[in-house]
């Protein structure tokens, strides 16, 4: 007897309001707020108990526009982080709901691209001493064996900030308080120091001997970063960056000159990345027809493909794995979020709710909710595969 598909869920609430495209999302690590921004430069704040908005503010010019928003109990539960495409990137402070009126630190980075920043993920329960100082928890958790969940709300943890030291050692984590993002050389990566609002370093980067550097200008401009800094690093940031050629880059800051490994999983450009919680490994997603799912080895310094996931309909514009790593979902350019069991690979559902391109999806550190964002100006909340408590 054959097994009866289930239809796929309804979302269940719809927030209006963005008056444009809804570019990027991001929930708080511990209360239950949405963040989003849209391609007219507006940043809302939602409740996600009540399904309204608490604050909105004009944050990026209507022109250019929000690329991205970010935010992690790293850098303090009260603060966002939005990046716009008139080359600035600004750190907003969080109070009673809504916004502050000016930023607190502003980049000004002048890049003018479609890459979307990063902050520093470390592994979950990393409770490692570095130089004499303990580091926090990551921006994401994961179970190692992924069947457990560990559902405790983060703590805000806050980080001893080093005062004049080279760029190798200002890229050391107590390194939650960097980003990495495409650079003003649009083939290059950048890290910047959040408190300073200075570039650090980047990718490559010329050695001091005058020797050439390792070129990525053949491969176009980078598409897509994520910022990690696993166990094996002692602390300092990696970046896993995608580009243009559908090639990825694996780098360390303690060698900037040359990656640590380079791989092509994609024939088109690299758009969406996402490391898990573990930092062993993560996702990616292009302008192609596959998701690949992929290994990262640090003693071997190797990327290897896990997987290949197939697509009818090529474009993922962005990828979230779960906090628990047991589930991840892509928004593609067909108006799908498709969800997938991260372990296996194998498909779980395909939600269509939305009625453009869907631009990004993102998951609540409770894994309770997911969030949908497209060009048709709304988010979907979703509870799909809840933990149970």
């Amino acid at each position: 007897m054959s097994k009866q598909r289930r239809p796929p869920p309804d979302s269940v609430a719809v927030l209006r309001g963005h008056r444009a495209s809804v570019t990027d999302l991001c929930f708080h690590p511990s209360q239950p707020l949405l963040y989003t921004g849209s391609a007219d430069g507006e940043l809302r704040i939602w409740d996600t108990l009540q399904n309204r908005t608490t604050a909105s503010a004009g944050v990026h010019s209507a022109a250019h526009g929000v690329a991205s928003v970010t935010c992690s109990s790293s850098i303090g539960a009260d603060k966002v982080i939005s990046q716009g495409r008139d080359g600035t990137v600004k750190c907003w402070d969080i109070g009673d709901g809504g916004l502050s009126r000016t930023p607190s630190v502003t980049i000004k980075t002048n890049a003018y691209h479609f890459c979307k920043l990063s902050l520093v993920k470390k592994p979950h329960c990393s409770s490692t001493q570095v130089d004499g100082r303990k580091l926090c928890d990551g921006d994401e958790r994961e179970s190692t064996g992924g069947e457990t969940l560990d559902d405790s709300e983060e703590k805000v943890q806050g980080y001893l900030s080093e005062q004049s030291r080279t760029d190798e050692e200002n890229t050391e984590v107590g390194g939650s308080k960097y980003i990495a993002i495409a650079g003003e050389e649009p083939s290059e990566v950048e890290i910047w120091d959040l408190n300073t609002a200075e570039r650090c370093t980047r990718l490559p980067q010329s050695c001091s001997a005058g020797l050439s550097a390792f070129s990525t200008k053949e491969r176009g401009m980078c598409m897509a970063v994520q910022a990690f800094s696993p166990l094996e690093s002692q602390g300092f940031i990696n970046v896993v960056a995608g580009y243009e050629d559908g090639s990825m880059l694996w780098w360390d800051v303690r060698n900037p000159g040359v990656p640590i490994t380079y791989v092509k999983f994609h024939s088109e450009p690299v758009l969406s990345l996402c490391i898990d919680g573990s930092c062993n490994g993560g996702i990616s997603g292009a302008a192609d027809e596959k998701i690949v799912l992929y290994t990262l080895d640090n003693s071997m310094g190797t990327c290897v493909i896990k997987k290949e996931i197939n697509l009818e309909r090529p474009g993922i514009s962005s990828t979230s794995i779960r906090p628990d790593g047991k589930i991840f979902a892509t928004a593609g350019w067909d108006h799908r979020v498709r969800v997938y069991n991260y372990r296996k690979g194998t498909a779980l559902a395909i939600l269509k709710y939305h009625h453009a391109t869907c631009n990004a999806v993102s998951y609540s550190e409770d894994c309770k909710l997911m969030a949908s964002a497209s060009d048709d100006t709304v988010v979907a909340l979703w509870k799909l595969y809840t933990p149970q408590t």
